[in-house]
């Protein structure tokens, strides 16, 4: 049960994750600030999510 609960703990950290790498590329800021965000995210998978979810950039995202 505990094993399951983590990978399953574990999918939804990578779908956001996945979700927030695609929203840094998708918005308006520079280049340099899109690399150290998602640098971020990919080495700092929890905290990185948050620390961008509280700071992140706020630009025209376009679905």
């Amino acid at each position: 049960m505990g094993s399951t609960l983590n990978g399953l703990l574990g999918l939804i950290i990578l779908a956001l994750d996945i979700w927030a790498i695609i929203n840094v590329i998708k918005s308006g800021t520079d280049t340099g600030k899109k690399v150290l965000w998602v640098l971020l995210i990919i080495f700092l998978p929890v905290i990185g999510l948050v620390v961008w979810a509280l700071a992140g950039p706020r630009g025209n995202v376009r679905l």
